[in-house]
């Protein structure tokens, strides 16, 4: 049974998905106008470890998560450049694709884009303005907020204390301080779209609710993102979509922490805004999604390079004890007396389920890890091992590495090819007939680094793999 904390409730409630043995899971994802950065990161990493264990759990997973490819920052980036808004949102969509393979974070089930979706946005827009609950002005439209009752739900503020923050901006026509922008109306020399209230483009929140509906249908069982999206874009969300598809919109809401930068809030004016495609240069992208599961989702972590290195020290320890149990499966036998180390293997990963159950508590679940590596380390010190005992260490190991999506083995173990090998052996003869020692050297180092031992033999260079 897994329980999770919606902010809707404001408590834990026990998932209860729309439709047995599946879950509908959309995550807001990011603007497409530049790398990702870390805060991008952490719901990425965050929600793929919820969409793992729901299917480690037995769940057939439909996870949508958008990127929104036009908007201010797109356009004004587009000035910058002199490029179209379309080319540098698919530039940064590949690198997108790059930055969260690098994390291990799997592909969602449909990454759907906003200007594919302009026919759906001005239809549903169309309808809320049919319907009353948007209004045309100055080719501008806006959504009525006090006409929705329930506004303010998922935030839990109460619109009159909402309109005490609320002002109308210079340009802007509004009924209400409060109502938000459906559709924006195109300045001079912005990339915009036919409607039926003039040329223009969809205002932010809208591009969700729409996406939403179009994947997933009217109601979702979870719409996660991180805590800043809570208000006002899930609640406008909330408004804009439950007013269309008169239907709830998400059972469960699930918000993310926020990131800090050696304990300052990250932002471009502190100059400490980080992106993933710059971390991951200088950090393995294992240990960077092992430390980011470190933390609860719900609380604030804290990017720190001397925690991110505890974090790279723990994994090692974690690995280091795979690899033996790896090395010690070839010399194993059957031993029948070993029963009481298959009820502690056992009992841990009890405990990894329990603690993930309650709102996927993957702090707690590293420490079950820990748990393992520690009984494992225990284990091999025996004079005798059991064949049985030793492949469910590595079975449960290998459970918590996919459930967690930190891979038991660094991309530094991974075995050169055979085509790869023979090109380097070519390349340092190559070296070394041109006097260019270092690099023959600089390539025998990086073999024996993967662990392929060299052999000068009267028929040439040969190789072979060490053990």
């Amino acid at each position: 049974m897994i329980t999770l904390y919606n902010t809707l409730t404001r408590q834990k409630e026990t998932f209860k998905p729309i439709e047995p043995g599946k879950v509908k899971m959309y995550v807001c994802g990011p603007t497409v106008y530049n790398y990702i950065h870390i805060g991008n990161a952490r719901p990425a990493i965050n929600y793929d470890v919820v969409r793992r264990y729901f299917e480690y759990r037995g769940y057939e997973v439909e996870y949508v998560s958008n990127f929104t490819d036009v908007d201010d920052k797109l356009i004004k980036r587009s000035h910058e450049l002199n490029e179209p808004v379309p080319v540098i949102a698919d530039r940064f969509i590949d690198a997108f694709y790059e930055d969260i393979g690098a994390l291990n974070v799997k592909k969602a089930t449909s990454n759907p884009r906003v200007m594919n979706h302009m026919d759906d946005i001005i239809k549903f827009i169309q309808q809320l303005v049919d319907e009353g609950y948007a209004y045309e002005s100055d080719g501008d439209v806006y959504f009525r907020t006090r006409k929705f009752k329930d506004y303010g739900k998922l935030s839990h503020q109460s619109i009159d204390d909402l309109k005490i923050g609320a002002r109308i901006e210079s340009g802007e026509a509004k009924e209400d301080a409060l109502d938000f922008t459906l559709w924006k109306e195109a300045k001079p020399g912005e990339i915009s779209w036919d409607s039926p209230f003039g040329k223009g483009r969809p205002g932010w929140h809208i591009e969700c609710s729409v996406m939403a509906y179009h994947e997933l249908g009217a109601t979702i069982d979870i719409h996660a993102g991180g805590t800043d999206l809570q208000f006002p874009h899930h609640e406008n969300e909330i408004a804009q979509s439950e007013a269309h598809n008169h239907a709830p919109f998400a059972n469960y809401w699930m918000h993310n922490g926020f990131i800090n930068i050696n304990n300052e809030k990250m932002s471009k004016s502190l100059g400490n805004f980080v992106l993933v495609h710059d971390i991951i240069k200088e950090i393995d992208p294992d240990v960077l999604r092992f430390f980011m599961i470190s933390v609860h989702y719900r609380s604030p972590i804290n990017y720190d390079l001397e925690l991110v290195d505890a974090a790279r020290k723990g994994l090692e320890r974690i690995r280091n004890s795979y690899q033996a149990l790896e090395e010690r499966a070839e010399l194993t036998t059957n031993v029948e007396d070993q029963e009481h180390y298959l009820t502690e293997i056992d009992a841990i990963l009890n405990n990894f389920e329990t603690v993930m159950d309650d709102d996927f508590n993957t702090a707690n679940a590293i420490t079950a890890w820990y748990d393992l590596t520690k009984l494992a380390n225990k284990y091999l010190l025996e004079q005798t091992t059991s064949t049985r005992v030793i492949a469910r260490l590595m079975e449960v190991n290998e459970i918590f590495s996919d459930v967690l999506g930190v891979p038991l083995k660094g991309k530094e173990s991974e075995a050169l090819l055979d085509a790869d090998i023979e090109a380097l052996i070519e390349e340092r003869e190559e070296a070394r007939k041109a006097k260019n020692f270092a690099r023959a050297d600089e390539i025998r180092d990086e073999l024996k680094a993967q662990n392929i031992i060299l052999e000068d033999t009267p028929q040439g260079v040969r190789y072979k793999r060490g053990k």
